[in-house]
């Protein structure tokens, strides 16, 4: 048997012992795979230096290389991250309707297990103990496959979740990482529609790209985050600051971060430069348009491309518009549908960016750094979802399962 469909089988049988587990036993395989992360730390951090080692060498940027870096504080994170999922409801076996038909049939929906998630990814390998977690409590196994830059640091960290698992008498096929990084192999994993039954992406826009082009298992997108910040004409600067720098600054390589802004015109001679002094204080380089660049010739002029580009570094894009209908239309042609913000103290300008903005997470005077699962609430994230089928923004356990009908009678025949 092939290698990737030795691991799909092991993958099948796995989650057919998943899909009878109870919450009890679901909770105690989350709360050993904590314990183990926290006490195997220093084999986590050994593997996780190879991979920094490795990525300064190929000339990483610093914020790329921040997503891969793990310490302690990192690690206890992610156990914590397992035990916030402990605490969470499982929504397995919740029946979410139920009616009486004229002929005395009773037909229910009740939320049941994916069954086998692959999920492709890089960097990040704090996305390996999110993953198992939300998986194993919705009953799913899954399959990772992460990037050559972070191999080392998966493999421990897959490692010791699964000897957590076997410690106490659980399948530790629940989870398992594909450890050869060639393109190829991740291409043949995208083709397993036999084993794995919904395909995530979580990466760039070309990992993306390429998973949607080439899988025949279901995609759930999960996007490139070319956020957007739109300072209105009846904006507190203050606050419009604050957030801004917040949105930006806090983690330059997350898909969260801000990396463009639309300031209106009727406002733009007073707030350009004090965003410029702010974010430059901090390193940022501003690519704007020539009505920005009068105000301030210091920025860079901005390119087309720039308008619609995911920086993930110090880079931030600025266009001046006349109307908060110009914002809107900037925002939507350029925006990956993933979070949008407006700054304004005007309700109906408010609203009227709420139903019209075209994105998963749609903000009123707040950063776009919230679109996330653990500040949604949900515990950890599977990922961002920017497409509008199933799941849409930050997918928690609901997300991870699916519904079926069933049906009760007493005699019935059509």
């Amino acid at each position: 048997m092939k290698y990737l469909e030795e691991i799909g089988f092991k993958a099948k049988k796995a989650a057919a012992l998943l899909n009878v587990l109870g919450v009890e036993r679901k909770n105690e395989g989350l709360q050993n795979a904590a314990r183990f992360l926290l006490e195997n730390e220093s084999d986590i951090l050994k593997a996780n230096e190879l991979d920094i080692t490795a990525a300064r060498e190929n000339g990483m940027t610093e914020a790329l290389i921040d997503r891969l870096r793990l310490n302690q504080n990192r690690i206890e994170a992610m156990a914590k991250g397992l035990l916030a999922i402990v605490d969470l409801n499982d929504p397995v076996g919740e029946v979410i309707s139920m009616t009486t038909r004229p002929n005395g049939l009773t037909i229910g929906q009740k939320r049941v297990p994916i069954g086998v998630i692959g999920i492709i990814y890089e960097s990040r390998p704090n996305v390996t103990a999110d993953a198992f977690g939300l998986c194993f409590k919705t009953g799913n196994a899954v399959i990772l496959r992460g990037g050559s830059d972070a191999i080392h640091s998966n493999i421990a960290i897959v490692n010791v979740i699964r000897e957590a698992l076997k410690k106490v008498g659980l399948c530790e096929n629940s989870i398992q990482l594909i450890e050869d990084t060639d393109r190829e192999t991740a291409k043949e994993m995208m083709r397993l529609n036999q084993y794995i039954d919904v395909l995530i992406p979580r990466g760039g826009a070309g990992l993306i790209r390429t998973v949607v082009e080439n899988s025949t298992i279901p995609v759930i997108e999960t996007g490139t985050g070319n956020c957007h910040v739109y300072v209105d004409e009846y904006a507190d600067f203050d606050m419009a600051l604050n957030i801004i720098d917040n949105a930006k600054t806090h983690r330059l390589g997350v898909c969260n971060a801000c990396e463009s802004l639309v300031i209106h015109s009727k406002v733009a001679d007073k707030f350009i430069p004090l965003v410029y002094k702010r974010l430059t204080d901090k390193k940022i380089v501003f690519r704007a348009d020539e009505r920005a660049r009068i105000i301030c010739d210091k920025m860079e002029p901005a390119t087309e491309e720039d308008y619609g580009k995911e920086y993930l570094d110090r880079f931030i894009s600025l266009k001046v518009v006349d109307s908060i209908d110009e914002a809107i239309e900037h925002i939507n042609y350029y925006n990956t549908k993933h979070s949008e913000a407006i700054i304004t103290n005007d309700y109906s300008h408010a609203l009227k960016f709420l139903n019209e903005i075209d994105a998963a997470a749609v903000y009123v005077n707040a950063s776009t750094r919230f679109t996330d699962g653990g500040e949604f609430g949900f515990g950890a994230e599977i990922g961002i979802s920017t497409q509008k089928l199933h799941a849409r923004g930050p997918m928690g356990l609901v997300a991870l399962t699916s519904t079926k009908y069933i049906i009760f009678g007493n005699g019935q025949i059509r």
